[in-house]
Parts: C-alpha cells; sequence; structure tokens
C-alpha cells in the first residue's frame, strides 16, 4: 500500500496546475501534508506564472506558493483547481 501511495505522489509532483477556465498556475513542486493522518493540505506551486501574482495564496515559510488540496477538482493530464476555492 505504501508503494502505491509513493508511486502516487510521484505522478503529481510536475504536474502542471490549471484552473477550469484553462489559467495556468505553475507547476506541483512538492506536496504538504498532515503527517498523523496523512492528508494532503496543500501544493507547493514550482514555476509559478505571472497569473498567480494577481493572486493572494498562501505562501509557506521559504516564499513557496501554496495551493490547498482541496481546491484541486481533477487530477489527469493536469491539475484541475477551483480558483474560486483558492483564496
Amino acid at each position: 500500500m505504501a508503494e502505491e501511495e509513493t508511486k502516487f505522489s510521484k505522478q503529481i509532483i510536475g504536474k502542471t496546475v490549471v484552473s477550469k477556465t484553462g489559467k495556468r498556475f505553475g507547476e506541483v513542486g512538492d506536496l504538504v501534508f498532515e503527517a498523523k493522518s496523512g492528508e494532503l493540505i496543500h501544493m507547493v506551486l514550482s514555476k509559478p506564472t505571472p497569473y498567480t501574482s494577481k493572486l493572494e495564496l498562501e505562501k509557506d515559510k521559504d516564499g513557496n506558493l501554496l495551493i490547498p488540496y482541496s481546491a484541486v477538482l481533477a487530477i489527469g493530464d493536469f491539475m484541475v483547481v477551483a480558483e474560486e476555492d483558492m483564496v
């Protein structure tokens, strides 16, 4: 089971993050999860696009932009998020 979860996280990292209307935000750089429960909390955004500067996204202690995992609508070729659930 743990091997499947590791494989899944490796499949998510590097995916392009887009809104359901097609706006690009960047790529998934890392995942933040609750250690006790294993619940995914945030995705760390890497290679953010200029569009993300218009949004008031939460940042981690290193200044990386965070997208709440609760905003994820679908995972396929892209990571599709609901922009209204991100702020």
